[in-house]
């Protein structure tokens, strides 16, 4: 009798680790979204401080390195976050624009183009929507 009920309450302990493991993963994957769509929030807000600071070059050259900055390090956390291809990709791209419109700065230009950080961005926000 007492082997039967030792069987019976493996059994439903079996179950019910079989039931809760999906549920943890799916909590995972909302969970890595929903990092996605707020890191995605933040590049964006960092993205409308660029566009103030490339507006106003010329009062404060420094404001448009620390919006690259905020910039970058958010994509330092996205991208240890996912292992979502066309995440990572759009990290990359974003990557490669902020690099484009740092080297500018650096190299005089006061207005750079940042339509390509924008553009990667808004590419970045739309595949973290879930």
């Amino acid at each position: 009798m007492a082997t039967r009920r030792r069987t019976i309450t493996a059994a439903a302990v079996l179950a019910s680790v079989a039931l809760l493991a999906p549920a943890a993963v799916g909590c995972s994957a909302l969970d890595k979204a929903l990092d996605c769509v707020q890191t995605a929030d933040a590049i964006a807000d960092s993205v409308t401080a660029l566009q103030q600071a490339v507006e106003n070059a010329s009062d404060n050259p420094a404001q448009a390195d620390e919006a690259l900055d905020d910039i970058d390090k958010n994509l330092d956390e996205i991208g240890d976050k996912t292992d979502n291809t066309d995440v990572n990709k759009a990290v990359d791209d974003l990557d490669r624009a902020v690099t484009n419109v740092r080297t500018a700065l650096k190299n005089g230009d006061e207005t750079p183009d940042i339509s390509p950080v924008t553009d990667a961005a808004g590419e970045l926000t739309k595949v973290c929507t879930p």
